[in-house]
């Protein structure tokens, strides 16, 4: 980063909320990047790592400015704590993207294994003659009609994330598309007037490093999730879902010790074990990924009470993340997550389902219709306040 970066008056609210944005596109770009093999994808994720170096320093000017006595202190620093968490997140997502801009090395079995795990995510420069130059999102209604949807833009050096309706597209405006595979190369060709080339799968034809990456997978999954819900137990004060962050992060660190087991088994097989060095670059900077969501939500943990800034951009907020447990009279329990039509019906999206055990939780990350839900069971939801109400009430009986 370069440039001299001073102090102006700045909302902490919209800083926090952008940052919150930004780290987790930067999780999204960074994986995207080693899935596609794309170099274009992962200098994305280093000129959004350079915005979030800004965002960081400003908030930290801005709560230095504002703490005034001890009690300011003992209040504000929960919120540098989540500011801190942020950068680590976006260094993380920096380091991954550089596995690729530098060829450290990716097994091709990493790229053969995470199509199972994201939507497709791809770069789209759109081009001045392109059908979606100079008109507006809600326009295009590119979501309803494909299923992609812009999660966001780079205009110049300037970025808009989360793009509405409202949100006219311009000729050289880069776009982030995300959605299904076949449905994204149409909207990449419309955009750029290009042939989307996909990356080759390629089965692992050995079993450690198939379990090695599937493990890689797994944490990215997870940390992504913990990250979610850090955010979510700070905006909301909860608990709740801080103590499921505690559980996701032991569980990424139990995947990481597997992950190196089954890492160093397989170097004693493939042609070139300094091939692997990339897959271990990953694997680190994902566990950091999950070490900073617990940072987020350690101010909730640790009964400190949020913010007025915190609460201010909850009163905002048109999202709510809940946690329901299934009781074992519920129409949930015995059926499926599509067959009781849980979204449709109560409007919340499940992104995760826990299932205690004695031993070991199960956990479920990016459950599908098809995904079963027994009593005792612990969905982690995403929705309005309205559909989180409904599906405690459908969790409940």
């Amino acid at each position: 980063m370069s440039g001299r970066v001073e102090y102006e008056p700045a909302s902490v609210k919209a800083l926090l909320a952008e940052m919150k944005d930004t780290a987790e596109l930067l999780i999204d770009l960074s994986f995207s990047a080693v899935l596609h093999g794309s170099d274009d994808v992962a200098a994305e994720v280093l000129r959004l790592e350079e915005r979030m170096d800004i965002l960081q320093l400003r908030a930290r000017m801005s709560l230095l400015m504002a703490a005034r006595n001890p009690e300011d202190a003992e209040t504000l620093a929960p919120v540098l704590g989540v500011v801190g968490a942020a950068e680590k997140i976006s260094d993380a997502a920096g380091d991954v993207a550089k596995v690729v801009l530098e060829d450290i090395g990716v097994p091709d079995a990493m790229r053969a294994a995470l199509p199972e795990a994201v939507e497709s995510l791809v770069r789209a420069e759109l081009a001045p003659d392109s059908p979606y130059a100079g008109r507006t999102l809600g326009d295009v209604n590119l979501e309803t009609e494909t299923g992609v949807r812009v999660i966001a833009l780079r205009r110049g050096g300037d970025w808009i994330l989360n793009p509405d309706r409202e949100t006219t597209l311009r000729a050289a405006d880069v776009l982030l598309l995300r959605g299904p595979e076949t449905r994204v190369d149409a909207v990449f060709e419309t955009a750029t007037g290009e042939r989307y080339e996909h990356p080759e799968p390629v089965e692992p034809d050995i079993e450690d490093l198939e379990r090695a990456v599937d493990s890689v997978v797994l944490m990215k999954n997870m940390s992504e999730l913990a990250v979610d819900l850090a955010y979510g137990a700070v905006l909301f004060d909860s608990e709740d879902l801080a103590s499921e962050v505690v559980e996701l992060e032991a569980e990424v660190d139990a995947l990481k010790s597997r992950f190196e087991a089954w890492t160093l088994r397989a170097a004693g097989r493939v042609e070139d074990p300094v091939s692997l060095r990339g897959l271990v670059h990953i694997a680190t900077s994902t566990e950091v990924i999950s070490d900073a969501a617990l940072e987020i939500s350690e101010g909730v943990l640790r009964g400190l009470d949020t913010h007025v800034v915190v609460q201010e951009a909850v009163g905002e907020s048109d999202e709510v993340l809940v946690r329901v447990v299934v009781e074992g009279d519920s129409e949930l329990a015995g059926t499926t997550l599509g067959g009781e039509q849980v979204e449709t019906e109560t409007g919340m999206r499940v992104i995760a389902v826990r299932r205690p055990d004695a031993d070991s939780d199960e956990w479920v990350v990016q459950p599908s219709s098809a995904t079963n839900v027994e009593a005792g069971d612990v969905l982690l939801a995403k929705g309005t306040r309205a559909s989180g109400d409904r599906l405690r009430t459908l969790a409940a009986g």
